[in-house]
Formats: structure tokens, sequence, C-alpha cells
């Protein structure tokens, strides 16, 4: 039975990033329940950047982010992980004062909005249904993520510092005997002195397999489809559309239109898939705000943005036990904030400072601690 100094459940973007900063500095072995890495949330992620639209603790993480994805170390991708696409906010006549609202807002932090007419929104989204909106800006900081070679980067990374990454390794029990935790897989033991719970969806029921204390983190289910342009239209270079109040999105996806009625139902924990009325409802948000003609959704599908009750992050040690560590609850913003997360767990894991941006962005951790659910 092999020893380390970290176990990490959950090989998605939160564990693999974690595995990656904390490579050089302890010796670590990530389990992952699937047959592949990021399979649930983070393969099924609409791949956004954004530096505002989320609450302030998000925002900041993502500024802290962005550092990372804007010059990765030499190595970690081929490509670039960004591609900037750009953002446009529309409102139907009944919401002309709340999009008025948030670009009031948002023009203290990002100064280059656009206030868009009926002409100068269809000129930016040629797909766009005439006299759908009433008003409309634009933002240009709006990126699409390449999240596959993210998650690569990471995995590729962590094991050239000596990560162990082992799929097929669903974590059936375990136990501690007062100096380390002994972890029974499904394909045999582990041993390590810390558990890391960065498994997503599952954060509360693998924190009872430790006889950890839940901290009532929830999966909500979200919906997306992609469907087929009519010949001759390309939207390769068109914004992502956002409705003011998130009742919608859609964007460019591979030559299709991709669209989400921006669902949140929360679930159970597995291989989440879509439900037709979801299905639906994206359907006709399309046939709604677009001139597209939904004959069928060439693709669909569902995954898992999992909350705390406060909907930010959870990352430190359990209150009810000190070699159980919590990373979870990144809902839908844990691709784009994990260099940030990752390299804050990894401070946190080995008593180093704390990253730079963090003090930069007057960010204090503790916002996350799991402590702030103590009962």
């Amino acid at each position: 039975m092999q020893t380390f100094d970290v176990a990490i459940i959950g090989g998605g973007i939160a564990g693999l990033s974690l595995a990656y900063f904390l490579g050089p500095h302890r010796s670590c072995v990530v389990l992952e329940r699937e047959t592949a890495l990021g399979y649930h949330s983070t393969g099924r992620s609409a791949a956004e950047f954004v530096l505002r639209y989320n609450a302030p603790e998000v925002c900041r993480l993502a500024a802290i982010a962005k550092d990372f994805f804007d010059g990765p170390p030499d190595g970690f991708s081929d490509i670039p992980l960004l591609k900037r696409r750009g953002g446009v906010m529309i409102a139907t006549a009944d919401k002309i004062s709340r999009l008025e609202e948030v670009l009031c807002t948002e023009l203290a932090f990002t100064p280059e909005l656009e206030r868009l007419d009926e002409e100068e929104a269809l000129a930016r989204l040629p797909i766009l249904k005439p006299g759908y909106a009433a008003a409309a800006f634009y933002d240009p900081n709006f990126w699409d993520i390449e999240v596959e070679n993210l998650l690569q980067g990471y995995a590729k990374g962590a094991r050239r510092n000596g990560a162990d990454i082992r799929e097929r390794h669903a974590v059936v029990s375990a136990s501690h005997d007062g100096q380390a935790w002994t972890i029974e897989t499904s394909i045999g033991p582990v041993r390590a002195k810390t558990v890391v719970n960065a498994a997503g969806g599952w954060a509360d029921p693998t924190a009872e397999i430790f006889g950890v204390r839940p901290l009532g983190i929830v999966p909500h289910r979200r919906t997306a489809i992609t469907v087929d342009l009519p010949e001759g239209i390309d939207i390769s270079d068109m914004p992502e559309i956002n409705e003011i109040d998130e009742d919608f999105y859609m964007k460019p996806d591979a030559g299709r239109l991709l669209a989400s009625p921006a669902d949140a139902t929360p679930c159970e924990p597995g291989d989440v898939q879509p439900e037709e009325l979801d299905v639906a409802w994206a359907a006709h948000y399309v046939e709604e705000a677009t001139t597209i003609p939904v004959r069928r959704a060439t693709k669909s599908w569902a995954g898992m943005r999992s909350f705390s009750s406060d909907r930010l992050p959870v990352i430190g040690a359990a209150a009810d036990h000190p070699d159980f560590f919590w990373l979870a609850g990144q809902g839908g913003y844990g691709i784009l904030t994990s260099p940030a997360l990752g390299a804050l767990a990894a401070s946190l894991l080995t008593g180093r400072p704390q990253p730079e941006g963090f003090r930069a962005k007057a960010l204090n951790p503790e916002k996350f601690s799991p402590l702030r659910f103590k009962s």
C-alpha cells in the first residue's frame, strides 16, 4: 500500500489544478472514480471566462486567475488558453430599466462597455430577431476557455512533478488511525496524511465516507443544446448573447449555436441527463430571440454546478477533522477560477504564503473557509 502526503478525491478541474500547484511541495495521488478525467462538470462546461457579473469575491478570483490564463508557464499549453469572444447583454422592452441598472453599475468597473441601439445590436448579432431586444450593451471582456488544454495542462504538469493520477478509483470507505487515512478504493487501498475533498457534486457524500460533517453543498443541473445554422450563416466571430436576467445565453460552438435556458435545478450527484422540458425551453429561446429555426437539437446535455449555501467556494480544513480539507462548491465558475483556487489550496496545505494575487486584489482567503458553516 502506497503512502502519500495528500490524497485528492476527484479528477476534475478542482482536483487537477490543486495537484498541479501542490506537486512541487508534497507527494500526492488523485483518485478519480470515472474512466476519464473531467468527465462530469468540467467536460460539460460552456467554457466561458468573464471578469464580471458574478459575486464580488468570484470576480476577484477571476481577476487573479486571468494572469495565469494570459501567461501560463512554458509548455503548459500549445495554444492560448483564452480566445476573446465578447458578449452582448440584451433586454426586452419590459426589462429596459433592469439593463440600465446593470449597465450603470458595470461601467464603474468596465468603462469600455458600449451601449448599443437596435441597428448596432443587429450588426453585432446577425441572428438576433429584429425588434426582440429593446436595449443592449456590448462587453468586450468575454472569452472562450480552451478547457481541454487547461485540464491536460494541469494533469501533465502534475505528473511531471510526481503526482500519481488514477482513474477508476472510486472511494469505498476510509478510516483514520490517528496518524493518517487509509482509503479503500474500488481498485485497492491508498494511505495519505491529508485528504482533499475535490469531489464536485459528490462533496457531501464524500465527507460522510470520511466521517466528516457535510456542509450542504448541493449539485444543480444545467442544460445546453446545440442547433444547426441555416446554410451560409457563419457566426464563428459573433459575441455571446446574454439575457439580462440570465433567462438564457447563447454562443457559437464549433459551427453551431449553443443555447442554454440557464436552469439551476437541485439534483442528486450522478451522470446527469437533460430533461425534455429544459431542452424545450432552450429551443424556445432560440426561436423567440433569433431568426434561427429549430427543427431539432443536434446535441443536448446537462452538467452539474455545485453550490454551498452562500454560493461561494469552500476551501480549507474541516472544522471537525484537521486532516480533511475541502476544495468544493465552485458552482459554475470552477474552471475560470481554477488557477486562483488551486494555488490558494496548495498554499494552505503547505503553510506557504498565500498567492500574491490575493493580496493584490484585497481578497481574504478566510472568505472561503469551511469554518463559516460551523454549527
